[in-house]
């Protein structure tokens, strides 16, 4: 059973499915990491894994320990509904050159643009001036992914 103490060092897959807050798609992003904390109040930890050029050749960065090279922390929800075993495979994320041969977990996420902040700000102002600040609704897809 999946449980907070379980996923740490695991691998996952994540699929985010961008959307307007109309219901239509805007981009959709699959990244790969290895969780590395999980906070009840702040979310679960991924660090990320990445491309990056050292002394002239490509290099795939899967921990902070690798050279010094910072690494990129994604916050997920700590909602465990959408965590799936993963299937065998390799499998080629959004970001060029990176690649991850069977991950743990695959997890999927549909996340909204939200409107509310905006027409709150709309309201206070009196002007449609677009805001520079966007906020998103994360909700979780609970029914196993297809994976070809």
């Amino acid at each position: 059973m999946l449980t907070p103490e379980t996923m740490i060092e695991k691998t996952c897959l994540i699929g985010l499915t961008y959307f307007t807050a109309e219901g239509e798609m805007l981009k959709q992003s699959l990244l790969a990491g290895k969780v590395t904390a999980y906070d009840t109040e702040k979310g679960i930890v991924v660090n990320l894994f990445e491309q990056t050029r050292v002394e002239g050749r490509d290099v795939e960065i899967k921990s902070k320990k690798h050279s010094g090279i910072s690494v990129k922390e994604f916050l997920l929800p700590t909602d465990l509904s959408c965590w799936f075993n993963a299937p065998k495979g390799q499998f080629h994320t959004s970001v060029d050159g990176v690649k991850v041969t069977n991950p743990d977990y695959l997890i999927t996420w549909d996340i909204y643009q939200s409107r509310s902040y905006k027409q709150q700000v709309d309201k206070i102002h009196k002007h449609g001036a677009d805001e520079q600040m966007q906020w998103w609704e994360w909700k979780p897809r609970v029914q196993l992914p297809v994976v070809s």
